[in-house]
């Protein structure tokens, strides 16, 4: 452990690791490790981000071939210069799919923390989707059957290294068996993971947490924008968010605006609902300042998710969430008392109706829920307790 500041009695040095989706896929997951690296600076560790970026290296030669060698051996790209020359007290894994290897864990000795985002270990589409519904037949047993189906876009020959990667399941994981402590983001994503034989006593739920600093600023819902009765969907417009079973449910009387892309774009433009606009992506700056309008987040998802970013961007704003049961946004609405939960579209109407009376008056009780359990200060605390224990327990 290094010399700590006065103010920061236990600090560390930290490298985190994480290989950068492509662009073209907007990923909360790229957004979050920015986020975290920013609050741990501010909590006072020492923090150095190695990373490898997706939108860079695809365009070198071969890149598709080697990516999937990598992820199907093992070997392949390791940070373990940089660690070396660093020596952090903790290294701090995201994700390493798929321009990182991960052959190197066996080679470093130090602790090791996996903030596991989605469910990628044990299913090709990281998803545990398929069919429009839960999925969990290849962590159930099955190993082969993400291959069978293509389930990681759409083919079998992008599936294969992914399958065979993930064929001894999650105790024969590299990243997962290795880590000393697994941060995972949801209740329900540890339930998930335990039934899957993940060691529950290896796990820490931390929930992701907002970065923006709308719960700090002066609530616009006075403003003439603020007053009008405006629905947000805000995510990716993909078959597992739930977007197309919603917007058919949309009622009349009730207004939606609709923010982001995706392949189901075209389909969502198809349905002609009155009071629904698409906006198509707008730049995360952009989301953040124009939450506060809103009456409520819809979250119409209808796969397990890890811990939406939108949703603690919408506490932060002081804007309650309306969600689709079988989330693990759901299940925190629920324990949280930040919104309202609905069963089925065909009930879309009735919460809409009853949640546009309820959520004027939560949005105090959002903010606070955000302050307590979702802001950078909470999360950089839990985090640091995180590396409080792996190195302690060290050799």
């Amino acid at each position: 452990m290094t010399g700590a500041p006065p103010t920061h009695p236990a600090a560390y040095r930290v490298v985190l690791v994480h290989s950068f989706y492509a662009s073209d896929r907007p990923s909360g997951e790229n957004a979050a490790v920015l986020d975290q690296a920013e609050a741990l600076r501010a909590r006072g560790h020492e923090v150095r981000l190695v990373a490898a970026y997706t939108d860079t290296l695809k365009n070198e030669p071969a890149y598709a071939i080697r990516a999937a060698a990598r992820v199907g051996t093992g070997w392949g790209r390791s940070p373990l210069p940089e660690l070396e020359e660093f020596a952090p007290d903790v290294v701090h894994v995201h994700n390493l799919f798929p321009n990182f290897g991960t052959s190197w864990l066996k080679r470093w000795h130090g602790p090791v923390v996996a903030t596991v985002h989605n469910f990628r270990p044990v299913c090709c589409g990281a998803t545990l989707f398929r069919d429009g519904k839960t999925c969990t037949v290849c962590p159930d047993g099955d190993r082969w059957a993400g291959l069978r189906n293509g389930c990681y876009r759409g083919t079998r020959m992008a599936s294969l290294p992914l399958a065979w990667a993930g064929r001894g399941g999650v105790r024969a994981h590299p990243l997962l068996s290795r880590a000393d402590r697994l941060v995972i983001l949801s209740q329900r994503s540890r339930a998930l993971y335990v039934g899957f034989g993940l060691p529950e006593h290896k796990m820490v739920l931390v929930p992701n947490f907002s970065a923006s600093d709308s719960a700090d600023s002066p609530s616009p819902a006075g403003s003439s924008r603020g007053t009008v009765h405006r629905w947000l969907f805000a995510g990716r417009l993909s078959e597992e968010k739930g977007i197309l079973p919603m917007l058919r449910s949309w009622p009349s009387g009730h207004l939606l605006d609709v923010i982001g892309a995706g392949p189901l774009e075209e389909d969502c433009r198809s349905i002609d609902r009155t009071g629904v606009r698409l906006l198509g992506a707008l730049s995360r700056d952009r989301l953040l300042a124009e939450l506060p309008i809103y009456a409520g987040l819809i979250f119409p998802s209808i796969c397990p998710e890890g811990s939406p970013l939108i949703v603690q961007e919408a506490l932060a704003a002081g804007v309650p969430v309306l969600a689709l049961s079988g989330s693990s946004a759901a299940d925190s609405v629920r324990l949280e008392g930040t919104g309202a939960v609905y069963d089925s579209n065909a009930e879309l109407p009735r919460a809409l109706t009853a949640a546009e009376q309820r959520f004027p008056a939560l949005k105090d009780h959002c903010r606070q829920v955000y302050a307590e359990r979702y802001s950078r200060r909470a999360w950089a605390d839990k985090m640091t307790a995180v590396y409080a224990q792996v190195t302690e327990a060290a050799p």
